[in-house]
């Protein structure tokens, strides 16, 4: 399974959840120590602020932090549950769980952008995250056009525990 949590909900999510794998994404002031429970080479640290432009004494996403998310992602087997959190669990967290989920299921972006508004109306992944994952991942802009389709958030401040598959449900046009 693949979760995402806020930093706050982190702490009792790896108690309880017992993830083999963790993502930080925060304020490089705001990351935290790797927790008991998780190896400190399964918690991938990505310092980053949650902007969408470049602005003075911030660190906005770019290229090498989503290819850093993709690299560690590709070390997990995703038979064992991965936790992913920011600070509110709204933004980077949820961008960085579309991500995921669109790793292996390229043409279906509004699918996996449908799960995410389903279980997470809370949920406004970064829009420069997105992007920028578009872009490497070849989504050929269908990644970004899906998340400017999704219904308005449901802003409630920090977001719940979300629980997503680690991969999209095989559709039953793909069974045949």
């Amino acid at each position: 399974m693949l979760y995402v949590s806020s930093l706050a909900d982190m702490p009792d999510g790896v108690a309880r959840l017992k993830p083999s794998h963790l993502i930080s994404l925060l304020a490089p002031h705001e990351l935290p120590p790797t927790p008991h429970g998780v190896a400190r080479e399964q918690h991938l640290k990505v310092a980053m602020n949650d902007i969408c432009e470049p602005m003075d004494g911030q660190i906005h996403p770019d290229d090498g932090h989503i290819e850093e998310i993709l690299s560690f992602a590709a070390g997990w087997q995703r038979d064992t549950p991965l936790l992913v959190h920011c600070y509110a669990g709204v933004s980077r967290s949820m961008a960085t769980a579309l991500i995921l989920l669109c790793l292996e299921s390229q043409g279906r972006e509004k699918e996996a952008v449908s799960l995410l508004a389903t279980r997470a109306p809370h949920a406004r992944p970064n829009r420069l995250m997105v992007a920028i994952a578009d872009r490497l991942l070849g989504c050929g802009g269908r990644l970004r056009a899906a998340v400017a389709a999704m219904p308005p958030q449901d802003y409630i401040g920090i977001g719940p525990i979300v629980t997503f598959p680690s991969r999209l449900p095989v559709a039953a046009s793909q069974v045949d």
